[in-house]
Formats: structure tokens, sequence, C-alpha cells
């Protein structure tokens, strides 16, 4: 029998320059408001799981299919600034 161990220092390491960089951190907070509406669209489609949809939730689910369409444009539009150099 084989037994299975883990290697502490692997598992649980910890050293100053394993912290996020500024850069990364602007990163995760520029896409945080596709996360929140990823995270408005999934609480909608779960509230229709259980039951056929009236008005209001197919009027909630397209809000937030909307404002994750909107969202995740917003990034790109971020993200593809800061690759071109913002040039025209």
């Amino acid at each position: 029998m084989e037994h299975i161990v883990t290697v502490q220092d692997a598992v649980t390491a910890f050293a100053d320059w394993l912290e996020p960089t500024a850069a990364e951190l602007d990163a995760v907070e520029a896409e945080m408001p596709t996360v929140r509406a990823e995270v408005d669209l999934l609480d909608a489609q779960i509230l229709t799981l259980d039951r056929t949809p009236n008005e209001l939730d197919t009027a909630r689910l397209r809000r937030a299919q909307r404002r994750v369409l909107r969202e995740r444009a917003a990034l790109a539009n971020v993200v593809f600034g800061r690759q071109s150099g913002g040039a025209a």
C-alpha cells in the first residue's frame, strides 16, 4: 500500500513574492463588474429552475443577460485598449 503524503511546504508555501502584484489586483478589479453581472444572471436562472418563468422572471433574465453582455463588452474594450496602447 502506498501512502499519500502532502508536501506541507508546497501546500502552504508563503513568501512575500507570492503576493499578487498591483497589475494583477487591477485586473481583478477591472473584471469585478463582469463577475457581478454573471452572478446576477446565475441568480435569475436559478430562480426559474423549479418553475415556469412568469413575466417578471423573463424580464429579469433578459435584463441580466443584457447586463452581462454590456459588462463583457466594456471589459473587452478596456483590455483591447491596454494592448493597443490606446492610439487610434
